[in-house]
């Protein structure tokens, strides 16, 4: 999925994040550690098809889903780094995980400003 195509609607916070651009396998990978991630990801780190999500989560992905097919925007996503030193996904959980679903090998996203090195590591290497 080319994702330079897709329009992200700027958080109302902005300023108070950094904008990066994120490899999607990297932060998955350390996603999976979060107490959250078995709603989204299958025991091989996999995300679940829509069908399979629990019910309060199938919506989410049907409206981003739905946003994607009428190319409209999206919510950037925030992320964080958790207490177990992992990737934690706060705002745009769906839009971030329907777009790796997709194949999105790179997306832009928010993290705090002091969080700013502990993404280096997660960083998206830029052609």
């Amino acid at each position: 999925m080319d994702v330079t195509q897709i329009e992200f609607i700027a958080h109302q916070d902005a300023a108070r994040y950094l904008e990066i651009t994120v490899d999607v396998a990297r932060v998955l990978e350390s996603w999976r550690d979060s107490i959250f991630s078995f709603e989204w990801l299958l025991n091989d780190g996999t995300i679940k098809p829509e069908r399979d999500l629990p019910p309060r989560e199938k919506p989410k992905r049907a409206l981003v889903e739905e946003k994607l097919s009428k190319n409209q925007p999206l919510e950037k996503p925030i992320l964080g780094i958790g207490i177990n030193d992992n990737v934690e996904i706060g705002v745009g959980r769906a839009e971030f995980l329907t777009l790796a679903a997709h194949g999105a090998k790179t997306i832009p996203v928010y993290i705090p400003k002091s969080n700013e090195s502990d993404f280096k590591e997660f960083l998206a290497e830029v052609n």
